[in-house]
């Protein structure tokens, strides 16, 4: 009587096939979860720069400008963003102002920037390939659109 022994494990083609299909799906979901995670970060300038335009408004109703020599809201009124950089610049004479959040450098934000007026235009002014939404009379949310 000879007493067969089964072999347990895989073989190498099962294990090859297994990598195979979980390469395939990291070479999908890895720049879907990066595209993510940058929309989640375009969104600290849109409420900052919603917010900003609130405030301005307010000083608007006080002073009947926007501001003189700069905008009138400054310091801590103004947002502090993490991935992103605030302007300001006052146009007609204190009549108009155009804010700006521009993407900080090393982050996923580099290249985006944002710009909302007295009249609520709001505009991605510039962002990376792809991204650049159209028409272009909004802030850019995900690729390609607002």
């Amino acid at each position: 009587m000879t007493k067969q022994t089964r072999q347990r494990g895989f073989t190498l083609i099962e294990v090859m096939i297994t990598v195979a299909i979980i390469a395939i799906l990291a070479a999908i979901a890895v720049p879907q979860y990066q595209d993510y995670v940058t929309r989640g970060g375009l969104a600290e300038a849109h409420a900052g720069l919603g917010a900003f335009r609130v405030k301005m408004e307010q000083y608007y109703q006080d002073n009947r400008n926007y501001g003189t020599g700069g905008c009138g809201v400054t310091g801590a009124e103004a947002p502090v963003y993490k991935y992103f950089t605030h302007a300001c610049a006052l146009t007609s004479g204190g009549q108009g102002y155009t804010a700006t959040a521009t993407g900080n450098a090393s982050t996923r934000e580099t290249g985006f920037a944002m710009t909302i007026d007295q009249s609520n235009n709001r505009v991605t002014t510039a962002a990376p390939t792809g991204w650049m939404p159209s028409p272009n009379t909004c802030f850019v949310t995900r690729k390609g659109s607002c």
